[in-house]
């Protein structure tokens, strides 16, 4: 039987396979997604600085979310962090799937992401 903390071993050691290749920069930060089993997360980063450029989550007070672990909040999520990248001046970004299969919850993200301005 796999038990989650197995699973996210598995998942880890994908997302360090994936980071070996992708890198946020000044002109193209880095689009990450985490997901809990309650909550979803994304930050833009320039990983050059290290800096974190915009951020949302599903715990945010303004978006008011009764579920933060569905497809729903996935979308708001999605377009709430592209406003956020597109006011302090970032259109592309890279995205990095954080080691998920790009389906379900994390695919909601980057389609309304996608919608609400960001290139990727």
């Amino acid at each position: 039987m796999i038990t989650k903390a197995d699973k996210n071993v598995v998942r880890k050691k994908r997302h360090a396979h994936v980071r070996r290749s992708i890198t946020g920069t000044a002109e193209r930060p880095r689009l990450n997604v985490f997901r809990s089993n309650k909550h979803i997360y994304a930050q833009v980063i320039n990983d050059v600085d290290g800096v974190t450029v915009a951020s949302a989550t599903s715990l945010d007070k303004e978006l008011k979310l009764e579920n933060g672990g569905n497809s729903e909040a996935a979308r708001q999520i999605g377009e709430l962090v592209a406003k956020r990248a597109l006011e302090k001046g970032t259109e592309s970004v890279v995205f990095d799937r954080g080691g998920y299969l790009y389906h379900g919850r994390i695919q909601e993200l980057a389609d309304a992401a996608r919608e609400a301005g960001l290139k990727f």
